[in-house]
């Protein structure tokens, strides 16, 4: 707003000369302070004024800084130019003039504008440090043993640059600074010997003799560069034997130079492998850790232990200094005298001699005390059970004798066979201690030893085993188990204690498929049989039995009787048969003229009884007679009915059975022991030659195939099977063409007729396909027949069924076996016949008979 006043002044043209002695020119000397003057002016007013002025002469700026300068009124309208301190005028880093505008105005509205200019002059200054003395005390360390070298650079500054020059006080420190203010270090200094602490005053002054000076404080570091040192002087220590673990052996003690003052942080250790001690890291205890046996190796050879202590100043390797210290065992007496063996078993014979010499134990017993005089002992105390028979001869040999004799069978001494017996072995020398051996006993002063002696009186074998009786007789049935016992034997003998007993057969018991039947538990006497007894091959046995006991004997014998019991059945011959009957045999008749005769080893011929139990439908067959005899015959009971159908078998199997229980009553049977046998006989009944039989040409087909091949073989069966599917979808193929053939080319086939016996015109047949049928005759007719239609007399064997007419003036005679073969007729419709010797059957005939069987028989031919 003044300015903007002052503008409107000037233009409107009311500027005049207010201000008196302005424009002007002042100095003033840089660094003044607050206050100091620089220029005095004076204000002149018009006289239409107040004498006032309205607006103070002010300085509008300043340049460059406005803040330098104030004006301050010095009297009646007196006005002065003065610093204010704030900033300090400098000048060497601020401007060195100032163009100062004074402006005033008066009541009147008049105003002025003037410039002071102000031009500052240049003072010498003392110089100034720089960096971290510029704001402190500067504190330098230095490491001991290092070499002379510079420390530390002092920096300063002269605000006129003039060239500074740098000194250091005390003069007698061992450093020095250079012109560049660099200060040095003059020698190594060593912290244990050296002040640990110098303060430097450095003075940096101009050309005028203008100067300033900081402290530096300068610090010398220990470091670890002191061997420490023992300040134990014992290397000899002596202790006794099996000192508690944890027992103070010595105090180590070491120094470390670079410690001096303060307490030495020091670290202990043993540096050779020792069980026995050890040494507290920190303090240097050496102590006991482990037992230490003098008498044992290898403290018995060197009873002197070394130690090398090492100890260091740092725990991870800094300086160390190593120490040998002799540890010295000595001996006490912690070792009573011992037993090797501790028990002992001595045998003596019963009514051995006294006076014998039985053990020197001496020969077994040491102190391994060390010193002589804690190792002698010598035998007391004996004691035990029997101990009056026994004797010590010396307490120093410990020699151990019988005083009596001793019988084992003596009712005094009967039950005792081992006695028992203890003897002390006495330490002489006084202990220190016993408590430290449990298994050992203290007694009074002494430290004994207790051995336990064994002793077994051997008995003598006087006496011979003796039977409780002088022969054994046993009743045995002859079904008796294989293995079962039959009955004890039982020996003894007086010897004590009682010896052990064995039984054996020396002689008997044996047949003629065994050579021994018997057999006797060797322990017990238990008498068993191996092999089954037999009534019937030998009803008595006689044993001689042995008792042994192990060096003297004595026999018994022992009478076996085999008691007879039904266990033998009935054997029949023949046990199979097989034959041929026919349709119309008359009842009552003598099947075959068949006959069974039966055998029992155990009963008599009247003990049998016969019944068909399987096989005999509609009760046709029986058995004459059917009980009380060893042979009997088998009878047709009733007649075949096929042509009502009650019949529709024409083969039975019967199963016989044959009992030799036909003496008992029924209630006996039930008790006693039955034995049964068995018969097989399988009857065909051949129909009537003139009994038509309407049957069905077949014909069987049988394969056999026979493959041998490895088992590893794995393609094998999948060849078969694949080969086998071909095959079959073949043959399938095959089949469907030649039934579409048949049933296209052929015509139905008529009806079969049968033949008579008698002989009749032959009619003329078509021609038809005929399935070749074998049947092989038996060559013997061996029945005969009357023909119920005819009435004629015919012949038939049978075995195969095969039939012919008998002539009026031919005997009943074999005559050989015919093969008849069937063949397609030809186109006259005669059929053709042709007669083969007979031969062995193929596997093929006999599969075709076994066909023929399951079937009704054909008919017969002319000529059959």
């Amino acid at each position: 707003m003044l300015l903007l006043l002052i503008l409107l002044g000037v233009v409107s043209g009311r500027r005049t000369q207010l201000l008196q002695g302005l424009p002007a020119t002042s100095t003033v000397e840089e660094n003044a302070a607050a206050g100091v003057t620089v220029y005095t002016f004076n204000v002149t007013v018009s006289p239409l004024s107040s004498k006032d002025v309205a607006v103070l002469p002010t300085i509008l700026n300043s340049n460059p800084l406005a803040g330098a300068f104030v004006i301050e009124p010095k009297g009646n309208l007196e006005y002065r130019v003065v610093t204010t301190g704030n900033p300090v005028l400098d000048y060497e880093t601020m401007p060195n003039r100032f163009d100062l505008q004074i402006f005033m105005e008066d009541t009147t509205g008049r105003t002025d504008l003037n410039i002071l200019t102000v031009q500052v002059t240049d003072k010498n200054e003392s110089p100034i440090f720089q960096g971290n003395m510029a704001i402190q005390t500067v504190t330098i360390y230095v490491l001991e043993r290092t070499p002379p070298a510079r420390i530390y650079q002092v920096k300063a500054a002269d605000p006129e640059n003039a060239k500074l020059k740098y000194s250091l006080l005390p003069a007698s420190v061992p450093f020095s600074v250079f012109e560049n203010g660099a200060i040095f270090s003059r020698k190594e200094f060593d912290y244990e010997k050296d002040p640990h602490c110098y303060f430097l005053n450095i003075t940096v002054t101009d050309p005028d003799g203008l100067n300033s000076t900081k402290t530096v404080n300068i610090k010398i570091i220990n470091i670890n560069d002191e061997r420490p040192y023992f300040t134990t002087k014992q290397r000899i220590y002596r202790i006794p034997e099996e000192q508690s673990p944890g027992t103070v052996v010595a105090n180590v003690t070491a120094k470390d130079p670079d410690d001096e003052g303060s307490p030495s942080r020091l670290f202990y250790s043993i540096q050779s492998s020792e069980r026995y001690f050890s040494i507290n890291p920190s303090t240097g205890v050496l102590q006991v850790t482990g037992r230490i046996d003098r008498d044992g190796l290898p403290l018995q050879l060197h009873p002197n232990i070394s130690l090398t202590v090492r100890v260091e100043d740092s725990p991870s390797g800094g300086h160390a200094s190593e120490l040998e210290i002799t540890i010295i065992i000595d001996d006490i007496n912690d070792n009573p005298p011992e037993c090797n063996p501790s028990t002992f078993r001595k045998e003596a014979n019963e009514n051995t001699a006294a006076g014998t010499f039985l053990l020197e134990l001496r020969n077994y017993c040491k102190d391994i005390d060390v010193d002589p005089s804690n190792n002698r002992f010598d035998f007391t105390g004996l004691s035990g059970f029997g101990s009056n028979n026994f004797a010590l001869e010396s307490t120093v040999s410990g020699r151990l004798v019988m005083t009596e004799s001793i019988d084992l069978e003596n009712p005094a001494n009967l039950g005792v066979e081992v006695y028992s017996l203890t003897v002390r072995v006495q330490d002489i020398a006084s202990p220190n201690y016993s408590s430290k051996y449990p298994f050992y006993t203290s007694f009074d002063i002494f430290l004994y030893y207790i051995i336990h002696i064994y002793i077994r009186i051997k008995p003598v074998n006087e006496f011979f085993p003796v039977f409780s009786n002088l022969s054994y007789v046993f009743n045995v049935p002859e079904i008796t188990k294989v293995g079962s016992a039959i009955g004890r034997v039982n020996a003894s003998d007086k010897d004590w204690p009682r010896n052990v007993i064995t039984y054996s057969i020396v002689a008997g018991g044996g047949t003629r498929n065994y050579a021994n039947i018997f057999w006797i538990s060797p322990t017990k006497g238990h008498l068993k049989i191996l092999a089954r007894l037999d009534y019937e091959t030998a009803q008595k046995h006689i044993l001689t039995v042995q008792a042994s006991d192990q060096e003297k004997t004595a026999t018994a014998f022992v009478t076996v009787n085999v008691l007879e019991v039904n266990d033998e059945e009935p054997v029949c011959s023949p046990n199979f048969y097989s034959f041929q009957i026919p349709v119309s045999l008359a009842v009552g008749t003598n099947i075959n003229g068949f006959r069974i005769e039966c055998q029992d080893r155990d009963s008599e011929p009247r003990s049998f009884r016969y019944f068909i139990d399987e096989g005999n439908v509609n009760n046709h067959f029986a058995f004459s007679p059917s009980a009380g005899s060893n042979t009997s015959r088998l009878i047709l009971a009733s007649r075949f009915d096929y042509e009502s159908g009650l019949d529709t078998n024409w083969i039975y199997r019967l199963r016989v059975y044959i009992t030799d229980d036909n003496l008992l009553s029924a209630r006996d049977r039930t008790t006693h022991l039955v034995k049964t046998g068995t018969v097989t006989l399988s009857l065909r009944v051949i129909p009537n030659p003139t009994t038509p039989i309407t049957t069905t040409p077949g014909f069987t087909l049988v394969t056999k195939r026979e493959n041998l091949y490895s088992g590893s073989a794995w393609y094998v069966p999948f060849v078969i099977t694949l080969s086998s599917l071909l095959l079959l979808g073949l043959l399938g193929y095959l089949g469907f063409l030649l039934a579409t053939w048949v049933r296209t080319h052929c015509p139905p086939a008529g009806r079969a007729h049968g033949k008579p016996l008698i002989n009749a015109p032959e009619k003329k047949k078509p021609k038809k396909d005929v399935v070749v049928t074998m049947t092989k005759l038996n060559t013997v007719f061996d029945g005969e027949a009357r023909d119920p239609v005819t009435g004629r007399m015919y012949e038939f064997n049978t075995q195969s069924g095969a039939r012919r007419w008998k002539k009026s003036n031919e005997a009943l005679q074999p005559e050989p076996a015919l093969q008849i073969i069937s063949s397609a007729m030809d186109d006259s419709g005669q059929g053709t016949e042709r007669a083969e010797a007979p031969s062995k059957k193929e596997p093929s005939e006999k599969r075709k008979e076994l066909t023929a069987e399951t079937k009704p028989a054909s008919r017969l031919t002319g000529g059959q």
